[in-house]
């Protein structure tokens, strides 16, 4: 995956058009004639990905997994379980040689990825597209020996579940794991790094596959979040995600953290009226109180120019330029659409029926991707002009992605907590 610098110099032509860099264009998917959506800010301008451009790949291998966690989909699942077979991943990746420059693999679903028993083989021929390689686990099942497997295949980045520091902490949400063997194991896994590819580091400065770590919050664990970062840096994290839970049961409902989020005034954009601007500024005994009293003035905030509603209304999918692969071969625009599913918003039970857009064995990749009907839905998507069902809540309609008062179709993504900002993926 090509690293951008953050700021590039660019200049326009003799008639004012923007000239942009090439590589900006090739990674950005900005080819002649593509359509491109520009959002106007205070001081600039923000161009979005095109969604012609397929920047990343979510390849669920199974659907299965080792725990019984309580925050897990599969409590409220009757779906059958299985596993990706050697054909359909084939197939997929014989469609991702169309495209260039070659997406972002990423190796997870509603599944344990290490449960499949061609994962690192699965890690390998997808480095043969020159695509950058990533995965999710909850490292229960990386051995020493599947370590060295995935080093040797090429993974580029690991993400690791945690969701508690602490051994009680810990198995009081990941049910029927135990956090000193997932320590063991990512120790392993660094001890292995450091045998293989230590004349390797004074070359490239970085070792891979490089650790993150994923820490779903809720009440039962906040707590433990700034020892889960200690514990990652202490294992070599470089980077670290936090997510709210998804309630997928009535217990969930009562360990969410963003019951005043959603509509909370200082998550709102500032083009919703008056605005309050704040500059970087300690956080202490001093100010700490302060502060919390001024966030919660109902005012739209910005904190040195960041506009905290910035994320809302944005699908992280489609910016991702991204899609979704089940292990049966069924493609899907995002993770949330995978699988039919219970959730609960406002604590309100909604049925959410899955959007299955084709399938790789009865369509190549290239072509599925280019469907005008598909081209359509992610054009409706990234201008989101849905029924606003996570402020409002209050509706009939909201109980199921159907449609909205709007008028829009199947799929609705108004009720989409990660359009909201509120659950995030790697």
């Amino acid at each position: 995956m090509m690293n951008l610098p953050r700021k590039l110099q660019t200049y326009t032509d003799i008639e004012g058009r923007l000239i942009i860099p090439h590589e900006v264009a090739s990674h950005y998917g900005l080819r002649p004639g593509v359509q491109v959506q520009i959002e106007n800010r205070t001081n600039s301008l923000r161009l979005c990905r095109s969604v012609a451009h397929l920047a990343k790949v979510y390849i669920e291998p199974t659907n299965g997994c080792n725990l019984e966690c309580r925050t897990c989909i599969r409590n409220i699942w009757d779906e059958p379980l299985g596993e990706m077979s050697r054909t359909t991943f084939e197939q997929i990746i014989e469609g991702l040689r169309c495209f260039s420059p070659p997406p972002t693999i990423f190796f997870g679903g509603l599944g344990e990825p290490l449960a499949h028993p061609a994962i690192a083989e699965m890690v390998a021929q997808a480095k043969t597209l020159g695509s950058s390689v990533e995965l999710i686990t909850n490292g229960t099942l990386l051995t020493k020996d599947l370590s060295k497997r995935l080093i040797d295949a090429g993974l580029d980045m690991l993400w690791v579940s945690l969701d508690g520091a602490t051994p009680e902490s810990y198995a009081d949400v990941r049910l029927g794991a135990v956090l000193p063997d997932v320590i063991t194991n990512l120790t392993s896994l660094r001890d292995v790094l450091w045998t293989t590819q230590f004349s390797e580091y004074f070359v490239s400065h970085l070792f891979k596959p490089r650790l993150g770590i994923v820490f779903v919050a809720m009440k039962r664990n906040i707590g433990d979040l700034p020892s889960v970062l200690r514990l990652g840096s202490r294992l070599g994290a470089h980077r670290f995600l936090v997510t709210n839970v998804l309630p997928y049961t009535t217990e969930m409902c009562d360990e969410i953290l963003y019951s005043r989020a959603l509509n909370d005034a200082i998550y709102m954009s500032s083009m919703w009226g008056t605005s309050l601007e704040l500059p970087k500024m300690d956080i202490n005994a001093l100010t700490r109180n302060v502060l919390y009293q001024t966030m919660l003035s109902g005012h739209p905030l910005s904190i040195s120019g960041a506009d905290l509603g910035e994320g809302n209304d944005r699908c992280p999918f489609i910016e991702k330029g991204a899609i979704a692969i089940r292990w049966d071969g069924d493609v899907s625009p995002c993770l949330p659409l995978l699988h039919d599913h219970r959730t609960f918003l406002y604590g309100y039970e909604r049925t959410l029926r899955r959007y299955r857009v084709s399938n790789v064995m009865e369509q190549d990749l290239f072509s599925l991707w280019n469907l005008p009907e598909y081209l359509s839905f992610r054009e409706r998507v990234q201008k989101f002009d849905f029924s606003p069902c996570t402020i409002c809540g209050g509706c009939d309609l909201t109980e199921k992605n159907e449609e909205d008062c709007f008028g829009n179709t199947f799929p609705t993504c108004g009720g989409c907590l990660w359009a909201q900002g509120i659950i995030q993926c790697p």
